[in-house]
């Protein structure tokens, strides 16, 4: 019935509704007879020696042992298979060869948890017994076990436990298994083991002491809890059972003390469960009416409507745990929140420890139980114990080892084991530099409360100094080789040893050779390090050696060297002599002249740099718009030259008057008719002729009919941006309108062409709604036709010059990888096969430039803190498809924008303006395409489509305006050649 019951209670954790029955449920069966069987047949042994030899025995050969073998048998049922034997010596070699490489990776780092799993599994696989219980041993003092490591363990041990020296091993194992997490079913099989062990001195009283325990830390789990309650009632019916047949012939105190005794047991165990909100809590209560002789006490029915009325408003929450998916960790979150607004400790306790089973590698959840323990129980031994388990389950996360010195401190734990745990915190493996620096901080405090300042010297005064000393010399060698910083660059721990010499230990000369330190270290350079010196010379010390040290910080400060000046000035002026105020004032005014003299240096220098790039950009950009020219004319010949050839009509004397207008037209320096055209040796036949100015028009007048777009800047909160779409759609809103209708109702879809009828890549979308417009910006970076797609928002630029759009995170996220190095045939769902080795994958993002091919980068989310590391630890360097790939946390740089002045110095003059294009900026028109026969050096600027461009502002006519040249002279230039 125990056994029934934990499965129920399992399934109904597992499958919130009843369904077919689960493979291997007639194994479990016959497991959980096989259970009764051994049950009733101890307890009757157990009734026999305790009650005497009146009661005739109906079972004969019933003993200790018998129970024993039984009850491995019924366990081993359970018991997952572990004893192969291998038919192929080549199979053991090579298991044996796999367990020498993970004892080496072990002794490299025994805090590799994937490594312990495999070596127990592959030592129990060889039948290795001792092997596999020194590998358990090892892995059990590092980390807390997982209910399946212990049970499997467990199990194993009961079928070699032999003699009563097994038994107390067993026994021994089982306590440590109950510790590491809340598991109803250890507690089950606790208990049923126990039951084995009834005829041994004191037995009955070690069974119903297992039991106890068991509902004190599971009896309240709505949905595992019932499986306790039956077993214990079970056990305790057996009893009651066994002893019936001799009730009647026992004198009526034996009576009272033995039977009916035994059965106000039972009676107790149904009230007590009747009164807890817990599943199936119906059916317990028919059975109460069904084996009570006696109506059930008006009392017992109150307590019982009562925790059905509480197991409704429970059922939300468990029903939410049911239907999630694990770990669960926002529906625990919930349910403990609720928790503690009804403010119960036990089910704060149970809950908080529920949510660990599934979620032990959260920090913050660790954090929050402890914080819960520390401020309202304060019980040592729980709170300890959470406590102990909260850094081996997250050893990288220093505030919980912060905590749990405190809180060691708190309960008057010995120096002796605080020293040990911090010990091990330093072994521990931190992530960040600075997670040293706080635990050092942290235990320098509880050496600095342990002194007594009173006296002048003890032993807990110099175990303090040795101890700050040997954090400087540990933060110098052991973390800055790790991290290649110290992780203290304000040097905050000798500032605190520093404070305690000066203003404790009355120990200024000590004080000031720790400043001197503290400001070699590259502190010299801030105001707010020689102020903090200045104001402890002040308290502690005298005026000679504060005005010595704001001497030194004038000099030396280079961030606010103003402040530090009125500092001293300050000073002097309530407490100088007339000689030290003018050499203060000396001392200011010429270190503020030299402040002043750097700073304009420094300016002109950003200045000279702004200018350089702002030059770089230009050429850049004049060097794209001329391959950019090149390419559209050598694209527009091509065309120009298929339509001659296509059209039959066309004469061969047009093609040739096409041209020159064409060349002319770009040169923009001869005017398009006129006598201009004709030259020395002109044909007569061509004067007059009226040459085609556009020959574009032909070839763009098919397309000439798309209207233009004008957006509605009214309408940016329910429009998005579309960008970066293929050019090759021929009918982009045919080809984007089903993906945006997902997201909401599509009033329009604008995309952009250029003059000639092309696409340009881009589109407005503009919405019904603005929660649809919203919707649509997830769908940024969707492949269209083998291209990421960019969403944004609809911002008018001219209006938000500096508005950017970047979905992912800049920050330092711990949980998240970087990943450089990849090969570019690299997949998702590869990379996600490699990366879910090492714990629970959230997400995977590829890195692709703008035309979606990969970059060889990519960012992986684990689901916490500690998958990220132990992925870092195992998969940097790794080999992927021959490429040797680097993994570390992700934390990006700051990008830098340097401002861009809106003017320029030209040399050795003023700030002129840019200069300033036509409306579509330096076109191909103003390319200079003359033959080098007619180009003349120093010539002046290109003339417009119509005419001599205007001047620029400040130049002379004369200067600018380029002297009219006849025909002669241009035929006089070409005979020059």
């Amino acid at each position: 019935m125990a056994t029934a019951a934990a499965a129920s209670a399992s399934e109904a954790e597992a499958e919130p509704k009843a369904g077919p029955k689960a493979e291997g449920e007639e194994d479990e069966a016959k497991a959980a007879r096989t259970r009764r069987k051994v049950l009733s047949r101890a307890v009757a042994a157990a009734t026999y020696k305790t009650i005497g030899p009146e009661w005739d025995q109906q079972e004969e050969g019933v003993s200790e042992s018998d129970g024993d073998e039984e009850y491995a048998m019924a366990s081993s049922a359970e018991s997952s298979p572990g004893e192969y034997e291998w038919e192929y010596d080549e199979e053991e070699e090579k298991n044996q060869l796999e367990i020498e490489r993970l004892e080496e990776q072990l002794s490299i780092n025994v805090y590799d948890y994937n490594c312990h799993v495999d070596l127990i599994r592959l030592l129990r696989l060889e039948g290795e017994l001792t092997k596999v219980r020194m590998a358990r041993q090892k892995m059990s003092e590092i980390f807390p076990l997982t209910e399946e490591l212990w049970l499997e363990w467990l199990h194993d041990e009961i079928s070699m436990a032999l003699d009563g020296l097994d038994r107390e091993h067993v026994y021994d194992l089982f306590e440590k298994a109950v510790k590491d997490y809340i598991c109803p079913n250890i507690w089950l099989e606790y208990g049923q083991y126990s039951v084995g062990g009834i005829g041994q001195k004191g037995g009955l009283e070690k069974v119903r002491s297992v039991f106890e325990r068991a509902l004190s830390s599971v009896g309240l789990h709505m949905t595992k809890g019932l499986a306790i309650w039956e077993a214990y009632r079970e056990f305790e019916s057996a009893i009651v059972e066994a002893a019936r047949p001799i009730a009647g012939f026992l004198s009526p105190f034996d009576r009272e003390q033995t039977f009916d005794s035994q059965l106000e047991k039972v009676h107790s165990l149904f009230r007590r469960q009747l009164a807890i909100p817990l599943y199936d809590m119906e059916a317990t209560f028919a059975e109460y009416e069904e084996w009570s002789e006696d109506p059930i006490p008006e009392s017992v029915i109150q307590n019982y409507n009562k925790a059905l009325q509480q197991l409704e408003k429970y059922k939300p929450y468990e029903e939410a745990l049911l239907q999630a998916e694990a770990p669960r960790l926002a529906e625990y979150q919930a349910y403990i929140d609720f928790e503690m607004k009804i403010g119960d400790p036990a089910r704060i306790q149970l809950i908080f420890e529920r949510a660990l089973v599934e979620n032990c590698l959260v920090p913050d959840l660790w954090i929050r139980y402890s914080q819960y323990l520390d401020r309202q129980l304060k019980v040592k031994d729980l709170v300890l114990s959470v406590h102990s388990r909260a850094v081996r389950n997250c050893p990288w996360t220093v505030a919980l080892w912060s905590r749990y010195l405190l809180a060691m401190e708190r309960h008057g734990v010995d120096h002796r084991g605080i020293s040990v745990t911090f010990e091990k915190a330093l072994s521990a493996g931190f992530i960040q530099a600075t997670d040293y620096v706080e635990i050092w901080q942290a235990y320098l405090d509880y050496l600095r409360r342990r002194v007594d300042f009173k006296q002048d010297s003890s032993k807990e005064l110099e175990e303090l100094r040795s101890a700050f000393a040997r954090a400087l010399e540990y933060l110098k060698q052991e973390v800055e080789e790790r991290f290649n910083e110290s992780g203290d660059p304000s040097c905050l721990i000798m500032q605190n040893w520093a404070r305690i010499e000066a203003r404790l230990c009355n120990n200024m000369q000590k004080a000031r050779e720790l400043w001197d330190s503290i400001m070699t270290k590259g502190n010299a350079k801030y105001a707010n390090m020689w102020l903090e010196y200045y104001n402890l010379e002040r308290a502690h010390g005298d005026t000679q050696h504060c005005r010595k040290a704001l001497h030194r910080a004038v000099q030396c400060t280079s961030d606010y060297p103003e402040h530090v000046c009125e500092v001293l000035l300050t000073m002097e002026r309530t407490e100088g002599t007339l000689e030290d105020w003018d050499i203060a004032v000396q001392k200011t005014e010429t270190r503020l002249a030299r402040v002043n003299e750097q700073r304009i240096k420094a300016a002109e220098k950003e200045a000279a740099l702004a200018q350089q790039e702002e030059e770089k950009a230009e050429q850049r950009k004049r060097a794209r718009a001329e391959k950019k020219a090149l390419k559209k004319k050598k694209k527009t010949r091509g065309a120009e030259k298929n339509t001659v050839d296509e059209d039959d009509e066309k004469e061969w004397g047009d093609e040739e008057e096409e041209q020159p207008s064409k060349r002319r037209r770009l040169e923009n320096s001869v005017p398009p008719t006129g006598e201009a055209e004709r030259g020395p040796d002109a044909d007569p036949g061509l004067v007059g002729v009226e040459l085609p100015s556009k020959p574009k028009e032909r070839v763009a007048a098919p397309r000439r009919d798309v209207p233009k777009v004008l957006h509605d800047s009214s309408k940016d909160g329910i429009t998005v941006f579309v960008s970066n779409l293929p050019y090759s759609l021929e009918e982009p809103a045919t080809v984007l309108r089903p993906l945006f209708e997902a997201c909401g109702d599509v009033v329009e879809i604008r995309p952009i062409f250029s003059n000639r009828g092309d696409f340009r890549g881009y589109c407005y979308v503009e919405f019904k709604e603005e929660a649809a417009a919203q919707r649509a910006l997830e769908l940024d970076r969707k492949s269209v036709e083998g291209r990421p797609m960019f969403v944004s928002p609809c911002v008018d630029k001219s209006k938000n010059p500096d508005f950017k759009v970047f979905r992912y995170s800049t920050a330092l996220e711990k949980h998240k990888l970087f990943i450089s190095g990849l090969p570019f045939s690299c997949t998702r769902e590869e990379l996600e096969e490699i990366c879910k080795a090492h714990g629970t994958v959230k997400d995977i993002r590829l890195v692709t430039n703008r035309a979606g091919k990969p970059k060889g980068l990519a960012y992986v989310e684990y689901e916490n803190e500690s998958q990220a590391s132990q992925a870092v630890l195992k998969m940097d360097g790794m080999t992927v498809k021959e490429n040797i790939i680097k993994v570390a946390i992700s934390n990006p740089p700051q990008r830098k924008f340097p401002e861009k002045p809106e003017a320029r110095k030209a040399p050795g003059g003023p700030l002129v303006p840019r200069q300033i294009y036509g409306a579509r900026g330096k076109g191909r028109t103003q390319l200079s395409l003359l033959p080098r026969a007619l180009q003349r050096p120093g010539a002046p600027a290109a003339q417009a489509e119509n005419g001599p461009a205007p001047p620029p502002a400040g130049a002379t006519p004369a200067a600018t305006e380029a002297p009219k040249m006849s025909n002669a002279d241009f035929a006089k230039l070409l005979l020059r050649k």
